[in-house]
């Protein structure tokens, strides 16, 4: 039995891709390839599916997190706390604004240890960056009244959060600005790369606007300096029908999570399973354990047909990026989950059969280990 991490030549399959090729016919016939009435309209559904009144497509995540942070006046020597383990989107698009990077540890759940934020705050510190890692939520609750407190503002990363909940609210909703990404792996996703910002304020709202389209007000006049961090409206088109189906995609991993995780705390080497926090619906754009012998089960695993992954091997903090212009730091829970993470596939086109069969590996592995 072969387990593919990559789904995407099952999802692209010949029927679903008809689909968006008929829609793109209908894009081609009006000539509409920047911005227009096709990119408008994902725009307006996406905002009404995680309950925002405005959004912009971008053409990526990263530059979502750029102009996010651009839009909160965020400048150089900002410091700007966000968590470690991370993908590297996060951080860079901190340095990019030329703002400072503090990173903070992680909890049992690999989210942002509040804790630790707490207490790497300073007068020099501007904003908060959570980060809604692998599809589930740190506790953005106790993130805004520790935002409030301080009177810092909070920009998301919910990169890998569309389609989560946080009882009942999105992912993205709670700070000034949600920044999204719809990377091929993410849970909603294009042909490529694809992102989106959404805010409740009207006045981020506008500025972004122009921002993300060189300034514009016109053809002919510009009133800032901007650039062009467009989407590209036959993206629009892809990420509308995966809209469609959102629900259902991540219904289906939930179940497939829920049946490793049901299964696994049973499993002798095994070291953690994160706990499913009521009233938190994740995407499961990643389901992360903690494993004994982590290198050896994973070389295990892909040598019986099963791929497995890590999310990441070395945190943010001891990248050469990082420790070449920065502080030397050490974050004990990050750099234990890092020797010990495995991301297992969940993914919607995986039948429980397929979860009793990695199961089934995992147990043989630590029986003979």
């Amino acid at each position: 039995m072969k387990i593919p991490f990559n789904y995407l030549p099952q999802e692209f399959n010949k029927s679903y891709s008809q689909k968006i090729f008929k829609e793109w016919e209908k894009l081609i016939k009006t000539s509409e390839f920047t911005l227009g009435p096709f990119m408008e309209n994902f725009e307006k559904k996406l905002a009404d599916y995680v309950g925002a009144k405005y959004c912009l497509a971008t053409n990526n995540g990263t530059d979502a997190l750029i102009l996010s942070l651009k839009a909160m006046g965020i400048k150089k020597n900002d410091e700007i706390i966000t968590p470690t383990n991370s993908f590297y989107a996060t951080t860079g698009a901190i340095v990019a604004v030329g703002a400072i990077p503090v990173m903070c540890d992680v909890d049992n759940n690999y989210q942002l240890s509040i804790d630790d934020m707490i207490s790497k705050i300073n007068k020099k510190t501007k904003a908060l960056l959570p980060v809604h890692w692998g599809g589930a939520s740190p506790d953005m609750f106790k993130i805004m009244q520790v935002a409030k407190k301080f009177k810092l503002k909070v920009i998301e990363d919910s990169c890998m959060a569309i389609g989560g909940r946080i009882h009942g609210k999105s992912p993205g909703t709670f700070g000034e600005i949600g920044a999204f990404s719809m990377h091929p792996l993410k849970s909603l996703n294009v042909m490529g790369d694809g992102g989106a910002v959404v805010t409740n304020n009207k006045k981020i709202y506008l500025w972004m606007k122009k921002y993300r389209n060189h300034g514009m007000v016109n053809r002919d006049n510009i009133d800032i300096w901007g650039v062009n961090y467009r989407m590209q409206p036959l993206q629009s088109i892809v990420a509308i029908e995966g809209l469609k189906k959102l629900n259902s995609v991540i219904k289906k991993r939930k179940k497939n999570a829920d049946h490793l995780s049901n299964h696994l705390k049973n499993i002798k080497g095994v070291i953690n399973i994160p706990m499913q926090k009521k009233g938190y619906d994740e995407t499961y754009a990643l389901y992360m354990i903690l494993c004994e012998k982590r290198n050896k089960l994973k070389n295990f695993l892909i040598k019986n047909n099963i791929e497995v992954k890590i999310h990441y091997p070395i945190p943010l903090h001891l990248q050469k990026a990082y420790k070449s212009k920065y502080k030397k730091i050490k974050l004990q829970n990050a750099e234990f989950q890092a020797m010990h993470l495995l991301t297992l596939p969940v993914h919607q086109f995986l039948e429980i059969k397929h979860m009793n069969f990695i199961l089934k590996k995992i147990e043989e592995f630590y029986k003979k280990n």
